[in-house]
C-alpha cells in the first residue's frame, strides 16, 4: 500500500508539472521574433537580457506562437531607472499603426509610482488596471531583485500576481487571443543606455488550468465587460442603471416619459445627438426614474471633437422648472483642448472630470498634472463615489476630485460660483442620476450603480 500511494503521489506531482511548458530554452531565442524598436536582447547565464537604447522605440521580443487562455509565469529582474512590460494577448498587424504592436501589457515599473503587476493597454487605450486600484499591491515588486509573476488569462479575465501578492484582476472582452512579448521602453536620456531588463524560467501552461491557478486572494476588479455585470458585481450589488436596449429606467430630466428625439440607443450604446431646432435642444437632459443616496456609480463615455456633456449626482426635480434640465453637482465631460468651457472658469475647473465651476480635476492618484484622459473618440470609463457626504471623481481609475459636500468650504465655493443663488445646492439626502444634453454627440454605455 506505501508503494502504491508513492506512485500515485508521484503522478499527481509529474501530472502538474506536465501542464507547464517552458517558452525559452534557456540558449538562444528560438520561437522569438524582434518587433518595432531595435534594443538588443541577448541570453546570458540562461537569462533573456533586454538592454535599452537611446534613440528606439519600444522594442517587443515577441512569441511567434499565439495564446489564448494561459497562466505565465516569469521571474523578472529589472534596473532602476527602466520600465518594461510583459506583452499578452498582443498583435502586431501592418494595418494597423504600420505594425505596432498593441495589447495587454502586465506592467515593470520599479519607479516611485509602484504600479507594476498593472495592466496597460499598449498602443491602443491606455491603463486599464493602474495600481491605484490596487494600492496594496504597490507592495509586491521589489526593486534590485528578482521577482515571480504569475498571471491569469482566462476568458475575459485577466489577473495577475507578483511574489504571491495579488495585483490586478481586470475583465475585459477586447482581445481574445494574441502573442507574448517582452518588452524594453524607448528611453530619451543617455543616462539611461544600457540599463537592462531581465526574464527567467520562463513557463506557460494552456490546459487544464484549474490544476495550476490561484486559488487565493484576488485584486480588487475592474470591469470592462458592455452592459454586463461579472458573478462578482452581482454579488456585491451592482446594477445595470441601462440595460443597453432601451429607455427603462430613465426620463426626461424635471419630467415624465422619455425624450421622442435627441436621444438614440444602438448597439449597446445610448447616445445624446445634440439636436437643435431654433437653437434649442431637442432631446434635452435625462435622469434615472429612482433617486439615490450613498453610492458607487460607473459608465463609459466617449465625446466627439469639441464635445460638451456632463454627469450630474443629487438631482431633485422641481415642478416650478421646466423639462429638460436638472440642478446638481456635475462630474464635467468635455474636450478640454477645443471646446471653449476648457478655459472659462477658474484654473481649469471646467475641465473633464472636474466638479463643474467648483473643483479642479487633478491626477490625485499619481500627484501628477497628467490626467491620463483618453481623447476625442475614444472611450474613458468614469467612477463617481457618494459616501456620508464623502465624493470623489475618478477616471479611467484614477482619482481627480475629492470633497466633503456638507462642508464649509464646499458651502463656500457654492457662495462664490454660478449657484451662489442656491444655497441648498448639493445638500440632498438622494436624487436622480443625471446625463447631460448640452447640444453635442456624446455616447454611454456600461451604466452601473451599486448603493452603500
Amino acid at each position: 500500500m506505501k508503494n502504491v500511494f508513492l506512485l500515485l503521489l508521484l503522478l499527481s506531482n509529474f501530472s502538474l508539472y506536465a501542464q507547464w511548458k517552458s517558452l525559452f530554452n534557456g540558449e538562444d531565442l528560438s520561437g522569438f521574433v524582434q518587433r518595432n524598436g531595435k534594443a538588443e536582447y541577448k541570453v546570458i547565464d540562461k537569462c533573456i537580457v533586454g538592454v535599452s537604447q537611446v534613440g528606439t522605440p519600444n522594442s517587443f521580443l515577441c512569441t511567434e506562437q499565439a495564446y489564448s487562455d494561459f497562466v505565465l509565469e516569469v521571474d523578472v529582474k529589472v534596473e532602476v531607472g527602466l520600465n518594461s512590460g510583459i506583452q499578452i494577448r498582443s498583435l502586431s498587424d501592418a494595418s494597423y499603426m504600420d505594425g505596432k504592436v498593441h495589447g495587454y501589457q502586465v506592467e515593470i515599473d520599479p519607479g516611485q509610482r509602484a504600479w507594476s503587476g498593472g495592466i496597460f493597454d499598449e498602443g491602443r487605450s491606455g491603463w486599464k488596471y493602474p495600481l491605484s486600484a490596487n494600492p496594496d499591491g504597490q507592495k509586491a515588486f521589489r526593486n534590485g531583485q528578482w521577482n515571480t509573476y504569475h498571471i491569469e488569462a482566462i476568458g475575459q479575465n485577466i489577473r495577475t500576481w507578483i511574489n504571491g501578492i495579488p495585483c490586478a484582476n481586470l475583465f475585459d472582452p477586447q482581445t481574445a487571443e494574441g502573442f507574448i512579448a517582452f518588452q524594453v521602453h524607448r528611453i530619451k536620456k543617455e543616462s539611461q543606455n544600457g540599463l537592462t531588463v531581465q526574464w527567467k524560467n520562463i513557463r506557460i501552461a494552456t490546459e487544464n488550468l484549474d490544476e495550476v491557478i490561484f486559488d487565493g486572494e484576488r485584486a480588487p476588479e475592474v470591469s470592462y465587460l458592455i452592459n454586463e455585470l461579472t458573478e462578482s458585481e452581482k454579488r456585491k450589488g451592482w446594477k445595470l442603471l441601462w440595460n443597453g436596449k432601451n429607455a427603462e429606467g430613465w426620463k426626461v430630466a424635471n419630467g415624465q416619459g422619455f425624450p421622442e428625439q435627441g436621444w438614440s440607443m444602438e448597439d449597446g450604446v445610448l447616445s445624446v445627438l445634440g439636436l437643435r431646432e431654433n437653437n434649442k435642444k431637442v432631446g434635452g437632459d435625462i435622469e434615472t426614474t429612482d433617486e439615490f443616496g450613498d453610492f458607487e456609480l460607473e459608465l463609459e463615455f466617449k465625446i466627439n471633437k469639441g464635445g460638451n456633456s456632463g454627469v450630474k449626482y443629487f438631482v431633485v426635480d422641481n415642478s416650478k422648472k421646466n423639462s429638460g434640465s436638472g440642478l446638481g453637482p456635475e462630474f464635467q465631460i468635455l474636450d478640454d483642448k477645443v471646446h471653449p468651457d476648457g478655459a472659462k472658469g477658474i484654473n481649469g475647473n471646467r475641465t473633464t472630470a472636474s466638479l463643474y465651476d467648483l473643483i479642479t480635476s487633478e491626477n490625485l492618484s499619481e500627484h501628477s498634472t497628467v490626467k491620463r484622459i483618453n481623447g476625442p473618440g475614444k472611450w474613458n470609463k468614469l467612477k463617481i463615489i457618494a459616501n456620508k457626504g464623502h465624493v470623489e471623481h475618478w477616471i479611467n481609475n484614477l482619482k481627480m476630485v475629492e470633497y466633503d459636500r456638507h462642508s464649509q468650504i464646499f458651502r463656500n465655493l457654492i457662495a462664490k460660483s454660478k449657484y451662489a443663488s442656491h444655497p441648498d445646492f448639493g445638500q440632498a439626502y438622494k436624487g436622480h442620476i443625471l446625463l447631460q444634453d448640452h447640444g453635442d454627440l456624446v455616447h454611454f454605455r456600461s451604466i452601473k450603480i451599486r448603493e452603500l
